[in-house]
């Protein structure tokens, strides 16, 4: 039953989720950790990581990950779980690929109508908009500790988010180098 599920919701995230991975991730947390409680919002955040880090868009490797550690999470086995991340895979690219197929013939033709012009103006801050609940989405307990209980954990993590975020907006530093040196502080400063 699972599987239906999982295809449904990818499907509906896939269909929905304009402005790309990084505007879905708000979409997909909001289904799979709170709706449906498929996996735990620290989960979330590692898959989040994950899926940063491997090739690929993060919105589609999001979905591939979610889909095998719910199926998991459910009690089936790894061949099981191998469906389930198929399935999400599948489900969140499908939508886009009809959409692409059936509008890509229309849109060069049509890119310049003020009608379609005017549509893409509402969409960029929905796509601002989602973007932004994907950031504070990612500002949580399991990323940034809890103040009250952990002060050492919260100020490493928001001196690492603030160092992170100085360097690629300000001076340009490259996000690999900076996914690098993050992973290496981490490693080092929670020891």
């Amino acid at each position: 039953m699972i599987f239906l599920y999982l295809f449904y919701t990818f499907c509906k995230i896939g269909l929905f989720g304009f402005g790309g991975g990084y505007a879905m991730l708000s979409m997909i947390q909001g289904e799979v950790v709170t709706r449906y409680g498929w996996i735990s919002a620290g989960e979330f955040t590692d898959i989040v990581a994950i899926s940063q880090m491997t090739p690929g868009p993060i919105g589609i490797n999001s979905a591939t990950y979610v889909g095998y550690t719910a199926v998991i999470n459910a009690g089936y086995s790894e061949g099981w779980a191998l469906l389930g991340s198929f399935m999400a895979t599948f489900a969140v690219v499908l939508p886009s690929f009809i959409l692409m197929i059936a509008i890509s013939r229309f849109f060069l033709k049509y890119k310049h109508h003020p009608m379609v012009e005017a549509v893409f103006k509402g969409l960029r801050p929905a796509v601002v908009g989602l973007l932004a609940a994907a950031a504070l989405v990612l500002m949580n307990a399991e990323n940034f500790g809890d103040y009250h209980t952990d002060v050492h954990r919260f100020i490493i993590s928001t001196a690492i988010f603030l160092v992170t975020f100085i360097g690629t907006r300000k001076y340009k530093l490259n996000p690999i180098l900076m996914i690098v040196l993050c992973g290496a502080a981490g490693f080092l400063l929670y020891q």
